[in-house]
């Protein structure tokens, strides 16, 4: 049995998860339109070019959530969950995940994206363990804070480090899927890093190390 660790977003589902969410409160008039809109996609570039400000933008993303009751943010996430995730199934990573799973791996979602949004869209795929950006709750509510290090770049490599402790572990034999080259830090770390429809930085790494390139679209 080995290890199976799967990026969320542009990995196992066609689109950023996130930046979705962020596109739908703009939809839904949750927050200040133009603002966010701009913010959210501004972030998302940055993302993209390797050169996000994780604390920066987790300030701006997880804001909403402390100012949403909760009830309503169930409410909102069931219908973000049926209008813009589910057209970003993709059939070939659902056949994959199986595929790990009929070989007795262990199954693992990392990602950067915060756990409110992604623990759902997991649960839909059948994976239930998960390393995500974990949004702080008082009360009952969401703060606005974050709990812990953010599962971006060399975070990822931290809390999974963290997780093989926790969980008697070893990494040896283990895979990891992903698009993005932020996830280079955790790539290097397993057996079997394989680059999934991967952004041009990704790409040219993996062609320059012999690494895997597939893809699930």
């Amino acid at each position: 049995m080995a290890l199976a660790i799967f990026d969320l977003d542009n990995t196992l589902i066609a689109g950023d998860s996130d930046h979705g969410w962020g596109e739908f409160l703009v939809a839904k008039n949750r927050v200040d339109v133009e603002h966010y809109r701009a913010m959210n996609d501004r972030f998302y570039a940055d993302y993209e070019a390797g050169c996000l400000d994780i604390h920066a933008y987790l300030a701006f993303s997880l804001a909403p959530l402390a100012s949403i009751p909760p009830t309503e943010l169930a409410q909102l996430h069931q219908e973000f969950m049926q209008t813009v995730i589910a057209p970003m199934n993709l059939p070939k990573a659902r056949d994959l995940i199986q595929r790990h799973r009929e070989a007795g791996d262990r199954l693992l979602v990392c990602t950067s994206t915060n756990r409110f949004i992604v623990e759902p869209i997991c649960h839909s795929l059948g994976i239930t363990e998960l390393l995500a950006t974990d949004p702080e709750i008082i009360d009952g509510r969401y703060t606005g804070n974050i709990v812990g290090t953010p599962t971006y770049q060399e975070g990822k490599v931290e809390r999974f480090n963290d997780w093989l402790a926790e969980n008697n572990e070893q990494s040896d034999g283990s895979y990891f899927y992903s698009d993005s080259i932020n996830d280079l830090p955790l790539l290097l770390q397993v057996t079997h890093p394989i680059a999934v429809d991967p952004d041009e930085p990704l790409r040219n790494e993996a062609l320059t190390r012999g690494w895997d390139i597939i893809s699930l679209r």
